[in-house]
Formats: structure tokens, sequence, C-alpha cells
């Protein structure tokens, strides 16, 4: 069984026909009816990046002798002249990887994957979860991410007493307090949602991705993804999320706050009420996301009592090559963090989405 590679590169703000819409329909249900699919298999996704960031992307498959398809890997050609260039499954994504009905389509992908790098010259694969390729070239990544997920609780009284005491007295004292919360997905929370995150990824030293990125995931996900904002007493937010919906979990994906908010206790009230809001909305299970050990946020997912489970990742690598290096704690980029920090909000977003559409 040989992989197929079906290219669907964006151009123009758009997605031409590359890929059939026979194919563009196989790909939809087989994702759908794949158990461990995830929202970054997902084709609403992988057209989503390519629109915002221009990233090609590549839908690598198995088929059996029938046609049907047996497996599939999105991924994101991403090149940049920072980071260098790399085929990432799938692109912005903290998971995805190969899909497969079995361990030996698995390897018949894996294998795909890494003749494609060589063909067109990529250094470096890398796949965020999935079945893990073994063999030349690939080499597994553990102990760097942690990924939080635990069932919702079944009312808003149970989900308080599930957080630990100290974390679940912040929740209350924000709950007590004069902020208060919106949801949508219009214009208005659109806005202030990419304020508050740009203003927030700013102050940590981190590029913001283009706002495009978020209308075209918004867009795409139509009512499976949403934000979520809390609001100070004069109604200016100052925290907020954009989350999705996937099979009975809500996903926290792209979330922050202004420096003022941790004072407000505003992330508290923000992640509290957007486990209400899930729940309403049918979510039985809260992902927390990844966070890297031994860092701030991921001591605060804890503090909320997620248990940390650890993420394996695997890297493809061509000969002499090694990783690219995205990683905003490194020491390499150490002086341009304390750099990034102090500039002015609107050169920062001016500049950012140009360096960080290269992160993938």
């Amino acid at each position: 069984m040989q992989p197929e590679v079906i290219a669907a590169e964006g151009a123009g703000g758009k997605i031409p026909s590359a890929v059939p819409l026979s194919d563009g329909a196989a790909w939809d249900a087989y994702v759908a009816a794949h158990p461990d699919a995830t929202p970054f298999h997902s084709r609403a996704w992988c057209e989503a990046i390519t629109l915002a960031t221009g990233h090609q992307c590549h839908l690598v498959t198995a088929r059996a002798a029938d046609g049907a398809l047996t497996g599939l890997l999105p991924l994101h050609h991403v090149r940049s002249p920072l980071f260098g260039q790399a085929l990432v499954g799938s692109g912005f994504a903290v998971d995805g990887g190969i899909l497969a009905d079995d361990p030996a389509i698995a390897a018949t992908l894996s294998a795909g994957v890494a003749d494609m790098a060589r063909t067109l010259g990529v250094p470096s694969v890398e796949l965020r979860g999935g079945a893990l390729p073994e063999g030349d070239g690939w080499c597994r990544e553990a102990d760097v991410y942690a990924g939080f997920v635990r069932d919702l609780a079944a009312d808003d009284d149970s989900e308080l007493l599930a957080i630990p005491r100290k974390q679940r007295a912040e929740v209350r004292k924000a709950l007590a307090s004069e902020l208060r919360v919106t949801t949508g997905r219009d214009a208005d929370e659109r806005r202030d949602h990419y304020h508050v995150y740009a203003t927030s990824v700013r102050n940590l030293g981190t590029p913001v991705f283009p706002r495009s990125l978020f209308d075209a995931v918004l867009d795409a996900f139509g009512t499976d993804a949403d934000i979520l904002t809390v609001r100070d007493g004069g109604g200016r937010a100052v925290a907020s999320v954009l989350s999705l919906y996937w099979r009975g979990t809500v996903m926290p994906y792209w979330g922050g706050g202004l420096a003022e908010a941790r004072g407000l206790r505003a992330n508290e009230l923000m992640y509290y009420a957007l486990m209400g809001h899930a729940r309403r909305r049918g979510a039985m299970r809260f992902d927390f996301g990844r966070s890297k050990l031994g860092t701030g946020p991921y001591a605060y997912k804890k503090n909320w009592g997620f248990e940390p489970r650890s993420l394996v990742y695997a890297r493809w690598l061509a000969p002499g090559e090694k990783p690219r290096d995205t990683n905003p704690n490194s020491a390499k980029y150490r002086l341009q963090v304390d750099l990034w920090k102090r500039l002015p909000l609107w050169a920062a977003n001016r500049v950012g989405p140009l360096i960080a559409r290269g992160l993938g």
C-alpha cells in the first residue's frame, strides 16, 4: 500500500479546488468516524490555517483496494526566515498527527511523510500527537509538555467544589466582584478578544498570531467555536478566550488577560464561567490545553485540580539537521523576548503576525 499526497494550497486568500469534492467529503467522513480524531485533523481546521497564513496543506492518505480511506495525516508546510521550515501536523495545533486504522497503515503513512519531506527538501517533520512513527530519522520527544483534561461536574455548585480549596477561594472572590461575562462570535467579541490576547502575549514577549487566524477558525468551525470574555464594571474586556467544542469536550485554545486581570481575578472567573457555559452547551469534559513542564501555566492548571498527562511528540530530521527552535523560553531568544515586551502594542500587532506565522 503506497500513501498518496493531495495538496491544497492557499493563494490570494482562497483555497483552490486542488482537493476534489469527493476527496473532501471522504476526509470529513473519515475524521468523523475515527475515534481518535481531533479538531486538528479536520478539513475545517486545515483549510482555516491555510486561508489565514498561506501555508500549503498536504493531505497524506492511505486507501484500501476499493479506494476507501484507511488513514490520513494533514501537514502544513511552514516556512520562516527566522525559524526555518518544517512539515507540521497540523499547523498551529497542539494535537493531530497520524490517524490510521491500524499500526501497519500508520507505518506506511510515516514512511510516506519522510519520503515527501526528502522530495520537497524540507529538513524536518513535526507531529504533535497521533500514532508515533519509528524508523530512520524519527525520534520521540517526551517530558516537555503535559496535557490537562478532566470531566466537568454535574452543575455549577459541584464544579466549584471540584476546585481545590485555595483556588476555589479565588473563584468565589471573582464571583462576588463586579466582573461580568459575555459570550458570542460577533465582530465586537472578536475585536475585544484579539485586543486582550495580543496585549497578553506582547506582555509575555511573544509575537501575536494574525487576527485572520482567529477569524478563519471561528468561521470554519461555526457554532463549534466561540469567545467568552470577562469585562470589568465599565464593560471593558480584561480577559478573553476563544474555545473549540469537539465531541463533548471544550478546549479553551487562545486565551489571555490584561495586566490588571490578575488583580481582578478575571482569569479565575473566565475559566470557571467557561466550565458552566460549556456544560450548558452539552460538553462533558474540559481540556485545559498543554503547558510546558515546570512553567507557571503548568502550576496554574494543577491548582485547578487537573492532573498532568505527559504528551509525547514525534519528529523526523534529515541527516545532519537540527530541530527547529520555536520555544520563546529558549536562551537563544532571551534578548528578543525582553525587547518585545517593551514594544508599543501597535508595533507588536503590526510586526508580530509576520513573525508568528512562521512558528506553525
